[in-house]
């Protein structure tokens, strides 16, 4: 992709350098409420010694900060090392977040509203609770905001989808839900989930899975033919991103047999059909993936 020169979002949290000692641990409320109980007993008595001493092994190894805020210390800046100035790959996820900004605002004029795209390490606290980097990237619709560890590249590689666009599909994807929430769809599906059984439920979740990758494509369409962003086998990247996220192709890779009623994204076929239908037709509408075709 030629995404260098493209526009930067500057709608970046970068959380990489900041400690997770408060977020990642008891809440202080909680811990006051138990404070005299633990003081009453010898057990109690130990587990404060115990996290007394792990605090101050945090802290002066470096793992934990004395500052805190009401966002668990994540409102600190971080390190100047850790800013996505100096850091490509946050550089590249600041330049596909401005290609989706620049593509849905014109699709959703007036209506759009940019969403907030977080860069952590590890765990991190959200308006869904807590995230971590094993659950690969996500959107939480509860904050309006996608959340993303850039270790997830490497993950990528290892399912077969190396290449600038894979990741870019990725973030577009997790954008996809986001237009899914300013267009009140996610609220809609959640609201039908709750009076559905687990099997409708599931088919609902993928829907909604398959309708965030035509949302991709759809974004692939304008950054291929009116931003002029792709390069020759781009779109195969994005395709080959599809299809390792397969829920089909994850079964098969855990050692599982595949069981397309415990599908929650998506097969890796349909994943790569919706995305190419967004692709293809460049418009939202086409996007139905709840009609049951």
């Amino acid at each position: 992709m030629r995404w260098r020169d493209s526009n930067k979002s500057s709608n970046i949290e970068d959380r990489r350098g900041q400690p997770m000692a408060a977020s990642a641990g008891v809440p202080s409320a909680l811990l006051l409420r138990l404070l005299p109980w633990l003081l009453k007993t010898k057990l109690g008595r130990v587990i404060l010694l115990l996290g007394g001493l792990y605090f101050a092994f945090q802290y002066f190894t470096g793992g934990l900060s004395l500052e805190s805020s009401n966002q668990a210390g994540l409102s600190q800046s971080p390190p100047a090392s850790n800013t996505a100035a100096q850091d490509e790959n946050a550089q590249f996820v600041a330049a596909i977040l401005g290609t989706t900004e620049t593509v849905w605002n014109q699709l959703l004029q007036g209506q759009y509203i940019e969403p907030k795209l977080v860069l952590y390490r590890n765990m991190t606290s959200t308006g869904c609770g807590m995230g971590q980097a094993q659950s690969g990237p996500f959107y939480c619709p509860a904050d309006s905001k996608v959340y993303i560890d850039l270790s997830f590249l490497e993950e990528l590689k290892k399912l077969g989808a190396p290449g600038d666009f894979a990741f870019a599909y990725v973030i577009a994807h997790e954008v996809g839900h986001h237009v899914q929430n300013v267009l009140g769809t996610s609220t809609k599906v959640r609201q039908a989930q709750q009076a559905a059984g687990k099997a409708q439920a599931n088919q609902l979740s993928v829907a909604l899975e398959l309708q965030a990758d035509c949302y991709a494509g759809v974004w692939g369409h304008y950054v291929d033919r009116q931003l002029n962003l792709l390069d020759p086998g781009d779109v195969e990247e994005g395709i080959a991103a599809a299809s390792a996220v397969g829920d089909d192709r994850l079964q098969q890779m855990a050692g599982r047999a595949v069981q397309p009623e415990a599908f929650t994204h998506g097969s890796s076929a349909d994943r790569v059909k919706w995305f190419n239908i967004g692709f293809t037709s460049g418009k939202p509408a086409s996007c139905n993936t709840f009609n049951g075709k």
